[in-house]
């Protein structure tokens, strides 16, 4: 079937074949026909399977035009680069039609958002925090809105956009056209959208966070010190064209990118603290191959859509299993193919396993130079809390104050050498000077639990007497200052 069988109107017809398509995806096929006909709808697809244009063609076929122009649309993203590229594709269809759309986030300048919004746009694609900031003050207007579109909703929850959410859908409406989009629909999003949407048709083209049937999997086990060398080991090989590497941490993401930098491999960073001009130069230069490796945190993942990426390569495997799915998505776009490696440390196992459970198979393993035992027979440990989980974080840490205790369940020697031990750890993880320190960080977690139940009885008098010592400036040692220090640069 072709897309002339959904008639659609010929400005759409047009622009969908000078951009190359001719067939719907399946998401498509079966999304469109009910959005034509104005119903409410929950689609849940893998990612790079066109999920965008399944709202934008049928949202641009049934607006229409008014002057003075009132906003119409409303496109809510929960990242700035996902942002981006659905108003590219609101551009590239939309272009033999005469709407005019805004992009609208935070990381920028507002004047110049403020100055568009001004002249009069149809349609705004925006991320929760900017667009709530400017209806504050009184820039943004949504009692026109007819089309209402929430996309990657799954992302919003994790990344506790909820409460935003919930505000501003307050301010739209009640009679609307609303379209909840995503790749994979937790429980709780689920749910919010029954609440919010009107009978929705659900729409589900393939299994609940499968996986593009597409990429080859495979699995490394590898002790954490030497997963850089491992890295550089496999960037050398020639059919690693254009890689993109997945992180669990900001400062992380920086200092892979300086290794790879001074091993002589072209590399760049990209996450939520870095500005939004750095963002888009690095996704630029690894769009246009002036970069071969782009190394990023699982909040760029949705926002990244590339064709020809090459592998990805998750150094870090994600907590949550459902981010595997959306990382190695980034690979095996367009109906190419695509491969992802991952590697395993013995404390990342239960993530691994947790992996395999959701999408249903065993990812090979693959054998190097580096491999470990440990890693392979850890039997695993319970995962920590979600970290995107706000409830829970700020829940134990009320508790935990109540308590009278900083970090329940730790030594005070433990406590000492950092509030984030873990920052610390992983920041010496990848210095060969600091070996010692390095182990000491990175001590398995049965070792600690012996040592806190030996050292629980007198911890009050030890805080007491090192109560001094974690008030030093070397407690928070991820200052801008120690990233300069990093053993990333070679002096």
């Amino acid at each position: 079937m072709s897309f002339k069988n959904l008639n659609l109107i010929p400005p759409l017809e047009k622009a969908i074949a000078k951009q190359g398509y001719t067939t719907p995806t399946p998401i498509q096929l079966k999304s469109i026909p009910d959005l034509l006909e104005g119903k409410d709808l929950i689609g849940i697809a893998q990612t790079g399977t066109g999920k965008t244009a399944a709202f934008v063609l049928p949202i641009l076929q049934r607006m229409k035009e008014t002057y003075p122009r009132i906003t119409k649309t409303l496109v809510l993203a929960p990242t700035r680069e996902l942002a981006a590229q659905i108003g590219e594709s609101f551009s590239s269809y939309g272009e033999f039609l005469g709407f005019k759309h805004a992009v609208i986030f935070g990381g920028v300048s507002q004047g110049p958002q403020i100055n568009q919004l001004s002249k009069g746009v149809d349609i705004i694609v925006a991320t929760p925090g900017r667009l709530l900031d400017l209806m504050n003050q009184g820039k943004i207007n949504l009692k026109d809105i007819e089309f209402f579109v929430l996309d990657e909703a799954d992302r919003m929850l994790d990344m506790g956009f909820i409460h935003d959410i919930k505000k501003i859908i307050l301010r739209l409406p009640q009679k609307r056209q609303s379209l909840f989009f995503s790749a994979t629909m937790s429980k709780e999003v689920n749910e919010l959208a029954k609440r919010l949407l009107k009978s929705p048709v659900h729409v589900e083209v393939t299994a609940q966070a499968t996986t593009v049937e597409k990429i080859k999997q495979y699995i490394f086990f590898v002790d954490q010190d030497s997963k850089a060398k491992l890295l550089l080991n496999l960037l050398k090989q020639k059919h690693l064209t254009k890689v993109l590497i997945f992180t669990g941490m900001k400062h992380r993401a920086n200092k892979i990118a300086l290794f790879l930098e001074d091993n002589n491999i072209r590399a760049d960073a990209i996450h939520g603290n870095k500005t939004q001009n750095a963002r888009t130069k690095a996704l630029s230069d690894f769009k246009s191959g002036r970069i071969k490796v782009l190394v990023a945190t699982d909040i760029a993942a949705r926002g990244i859509d590339i064709d020809d990426i090459s592998h990805v390569i998750n150094f870090d495997l994600p907590n949550e299993p459902e981010s595997y799915v959306h990382r190695i998505g980034r690979t095996a776009r367009a109906g190419e193919e695509g491969t992802s490696y991952s590697f395993c440390a013995a404390d990342e196992k239960e993530f691994l396993k947790n992996i395999e459970k959701l999408i249903r198979m065993k990812i090979e393993v693959m054998d190097h130079e580096f491999h470990s035992e440990t890693a392979k027979n850890a039997e695993g440990v319970p995962p920590r809390n979600n970290r995107n989980s706000r409830s829970s974080r700020f829940n134990n840490r009320s508790n935990n104050r109540r308590l009278g205790n900083r970090h329940p369940n730790r030594s005070s020697s433990y406590r000492s050498d950092s509030r984030p031990s873990r920052f610390n750890g992983r920041a010496k993880r990848f210095n060969s000077n600091d070996s010692n320190e390095r182990s000491s960080s990175f001590n398995n977690r049965s070792e600690r639990s012996s040592n806190d139940s030996e050292e629980r009885p007198n911890r009050l008098n030890s805080r007491s007497r090192n109560h001094d010592s974690h008030r030093k400036p070397k407690v928070r040692s991820f200052n801008s200052r120690d990233s300069r220090k990093s053993s990333f640069r070679r002096r």
